[in-house]
């Protein structure tokens, strides 16, 4: 596993209060439930209300909080006048979204001054047992919040 030291001390502060702003994380129901130095895992119950049409989990909510997990994953090592931006992700979906809670866990591959690779597993449990049913490779960028952005 590698080991990352975050420039800012307060990064799970900072983290925590940014995934606060996100507005989709409350709407799909997704809570935040760990943050380090380079990983961030994020939790959301299944609701019948974020099914597809066969009722599994949408692919579009499976990708909105993997990549949620990459970016905060990211943000947890940048500056403290730091935001992100994912530029680039690419998603293998392994198997059909179907449990009780899906867990997706982001981790820093590479951390870089502007550009930070990440990779991202999604977990769906059932009955105790984990299965993992999506991976992502994602890009992100840091944007300085004097470009107007808050992390």
């Amino acid at each position: 596993m590698i080991s990352h030291t975050p420039p800012d001390p307060h990064f799970e502060t900072r983290v925590r209060a940014s995934f606060a702003r996100q507005k989709v994380m409350g709407t799909i129901g997704a809570r935040l439930s760990s943050v380090l130095p380079g990983e961030v895992t994020i939790e959301l119950p299944v609701q019948e209300s974020l099914t597809q049409q066969h009722g599994f989990v949408h692919a579009g909510i499976v990708t909105t909080i993997v990549d949620s997990a990459c970016g905060y994953a990211a943000f947890s090592l940048m500056p403290a006048d730091a935001a992100v931006l994912t530029v680039e992700y690419k998603v293998n979906f392994l198997s059909p979204a179907v449990g009780d809670v899906l867990i997706a866990r982001g981790r820093v591959t590479k951390a870089g001054r502007t550009l930070t690779i990440c990779s991202g597993d999604v977990f769906a449990v059932a009955e105790g047992r984990e299965k993992l049913i999506a991976t992502m490779l994602a890009t992100i960028m840091t944007i300085r919040e004097r470009m107007g952005l808050e992390g």
